[in-house]
C-alpha cells in the first residue's frame, strides 16, 4: 500500500491494518513498514483491511489518527454484542473438507452474513484426495451448489492452485471450522505465512493468541486473503426474520409471492416457497437450514 498521506495530520502515514489484538493493531505502512499502532480515544474501533492514516510515535510504533470510509463490513453476533471480523473484503470463501466432518448450519449462516453485508461468496471442499469421505462431503455440499454457490474442489496438501483463479483481485475472507484445512490453504498460497504470524505475535506482544484474531495477507496489489481462525459457531443475532429469508438467493427470488404477506413457509397455505421445494427448485435440506436459523429470530 502506498505511503501517502490520507489526511492532514503532519507526518501521517498511509497503511492497511494487517492485524489485531485488542487495542493493538499493526499496520503494513509499505515502504515505511510495519508500525504496531494504538487507536486515539479508548475504543477499539478498526478492524483487519482498515486502511488508515498512522502517526509514528518511535520505531515500529505509532498512533491511528483517521481512517478511510470502508466499502464492506463482515462481522458475526450473540445476542450480547456484534464482533467485527475484517472490512474491505469482497468475498467470502467457506472451507468445508471430507474429513473431519463439518457443520452444513455453520456453512449456511457464514454464506448468509455475506449476502446480507453484500460480499461475493463461494465454497472450498478440501481433502479430495481422500475418495471415499471426499464423495460424501460432496453430496453434503450440493444443497449449498444448487442454491447457486461456486464449489471449487481441492487437495490443498498437494495443488492449491485450483483455487487462485477465484481470488484474484479480490480480498477473499477465509471461514472455516477447525480441521477444515484452511491453514495448510493459507501457507501453499502465502510463503511465509508462519514467519509472518510469529512476526505480529512480536510486533503485538501477543503471543500464542495472535492466532486466535483476523490476519490480511497480499498475494498482490489487488489480491489479498484474510484468515478467518477459531470460528466454530457464527452467531446471527443482528438479523431479523425477513433479512434471514432474503439471505437465501433461492428463496429471495419468491419473496411476496406466498399467499400470504406474513407467511413463515412453514405451514400457511399456498406457500410459494414450499411448493418450489416440493418441485425441486429449492434442496429441502436448505429449506430445513432456514427454519433452523430463522427459528432463532422468532424467539428475539
Amino acid at each position: 500500500m502506498s505511503s501517502r498521506c490520507l489526511s492532514d495530520e503532519a507526518f501521517a502515514i498511509a497503511g492497511e491494518i494487517v492485524a489485531a489484538y485488542g487495542r493493538q493493531y499493526l499496520v503494513d505502512c509499505g515502504e515505511s513498514g510495519l508500525i504496531a499502532s494504538t487507536p486515539r480515544g479508548k475504543k477499539s474501533i478498526y478492524a483487519c483491511g482498515d486502511r488508515v492514516a498512522v502517526r509514528a510515535t518511535g520505531p515500529g510504533e505509532g498512533v491511528i489518527e483517521t481512517a478511510m470510509p470502508r466499502k464492506t463490513e463482515f462481522f458475526r453476533a450473540s445476542a450480547r454484542r456484534a464482533k467485527l471480523i475484517a472490512v474491505n473484503a469482497t468475498q467470502v470463501a467457506v472451507v468445508a473438507a471430507a474429513e473431519p466432518s463439518f457443520s452444513d448450519e455453520f456453512i449456511a449462516r457464514v454464506l448468509l452474513a455475506a449476502e446480507r453485508q453484500g460480499l461475493r461468496a463461494m465454497l472450498v471442499l478440501n481433502k479430495a484426495d481422500l475418495a471415499a469421505p471426499f464423495a460424501r462431503a460432496r453430496e453434503r455440499i450440493r444443497p449449498f451448489e444448487q442454491a447457486g454457490y461456486r464449489v471449487v474442489e481441492l487437495a490443498a496438501r498437494h495443488d492449491v492452485e485450483p483455487l487462485r483463479p477465484h481470488l484474484a483481485g479480490m480480498v477473499t475472507i477465509l471461514a472455516g471450522q477447525s480441521g477444515m484445512g484452511k491453514t495448510t490453504i493459507i501457507n501453499s498460497l502465502v510463503p511465509g505465512a508462519n514467519s509472518a504470524t510469529r512476526e505480529i505475535s512480536h510486533f503485538l506482544d501477543s503471543g500464542r493468541h495472535t492466532t486466535a484474531h483476523a490476519r490480511l495477507y497480499r498475494l498482490d496489489a489487488e489480491t489479498a486473503l484474510v484468515d478467518c481462525p477459531g470460528l466454530q459457531q457464527f452467531g446471527l443475532a443482528h438479523l431479523a426474520f425477513r433479512d434471514i429469508e432474503w439471505g437465501f438467493p433461492e428463496l429471495r427470488a419468491l419473496i411476496g409471492a406466498c399467499r400470504f404477506q406474513d407467511c413463515r413457509h412453514a405451514t400457511e397455505p399456498g406457500c410459494a416457497i414450499r411448493e418450489a421445494c416440493a418441485h425441486g427448485a429449492i434442496h429441502p435440506r436448505r429449506l430445513a437450514l432456514f427454519h433452523r436459523i430463522a427459528s432463532e429470530a422468532a424467539k428475539r
